[in-house]
């Protein structure tokens, strides 16, 4: 499979773009061990990893859209090569550097970031998210969406949005405005609650989300790995089913690797913007 995408767990993917390797959100923590979620609070973990650390593939890259301890844990901060580079927002890159993860790159929201040549380019753009209401967003780590475009000769093969841990919010509607021709949107799902507060998406805020951007496809991730996931992937199912939408969604099991629908394929040229889609390709 050229274009692929393999679930570990939680928000952790492993994703093939022809000749890349990148892998999402690293979070290899076991069932019953705690995340670090900032101000003194945290999280048991329900589930295992589909993989362990030190059974990835050469990686080429990581994406990270923020710097919670159920997205980039003390696994990772261990074990992996901290040589890769690792695409984040700025928060996240001034605290990973002084890790020792030198080439961390942050992203202000529509800046990119390429990897590659002009004969096979992956790019990655950082699109508007909000982990939480507004105000309260504040007291948390900055959280970014990433818009990930795979590219040959001038072509685009693949477009992916990776929502990243956010609520539905008006800053969002840029990416209905800029992007289009979205062929998969990784729904970071789970109605994360703390203390009665959202701060991801549940289930009707995952539709109105995919009916915002309308993706050819949705896989849902990050929504029963912790005991802070409160909307079960069920009720977003039965969500999408009673908009319509139910075809569009793909679960994928832990471990399980799905080909990704590529493109039908126009001229790229820059940011993600009006002008450059086109429809979903088949799902396979």
């Amino acid at each position: 499979m050229d274009t692929s995408l393999t679930f570990v767990g939680t928000a952790t993917t492993l994703l093939r773009l022809g000749r890349f390797r990148l892998l999402t959100d690293p979070n290899f923590l076991h069932r019953g061990q705690r995340a670090a979620l900032g101000w003194g609070l945290s999280s048991r973990r329900r589930t295992d990893p589909a993989l362990t650390i030190d059974r990835l593939p050469a990686l080429d890259a990581v994406l990270l859209s923020h710097l919670h301890g159920d997205h980039f844990d003390r696994v990772a901060r261990a074990g992996l090569d901290h040589g890769l580079p690792v695409v984040t927002t700025t928060h996240a890159r001034d605290r990973l550097r002084r890790w020792g993860f030198e080439a961390a790159t942050g992203l202000a929201t529509w800046q990119s970031w390429e990897l590659g040549d002009h004969a096979e380019r992956v790019r990655v753009t950082a699109v508007p998210a909000r982990h939480g209401p507004r105000v309260l967003h504040r007291m948390l780590p900055p959280v970014q969406g990433s818009v990930v475009d795979l590219e040959r000769a001038g072509q685009r093969v693949l477009r992916l949005y990776i929502t990243g841990d956010t609520v539905t919010a008006p800053e969002l509607a840029a990416i209905r405005d800029r992007v289009d021709g979205i062929d998969v949107m990784v729904a970071h799902l789970g109605g994360t609650r703390i203390g009665g507060v959202l701060l991801t998406l549940d289930a009707r805020q995952g539709a109105d989300l995919v009916e915002l951007v309308r993706p050819g496809r949705v896989v849902p991730v990050h929504y029963d790995d912790y005991d802070v996931f409160r909307s079960p992937l069920t009720h977003f199912l039965d969500e999408m089913r009673s908009r319509g939408d139910g075809d569009r969604v793909r679960v994928v099991q832990r471990g399980e690797t799905i080909e990704l629908p590529p493109s039908t394929g126009r001229q790229v040229s820059g940011l993600p913007g009006a002008g450059d889609g086109f429809g979903p390709g088949p799902w396979r």
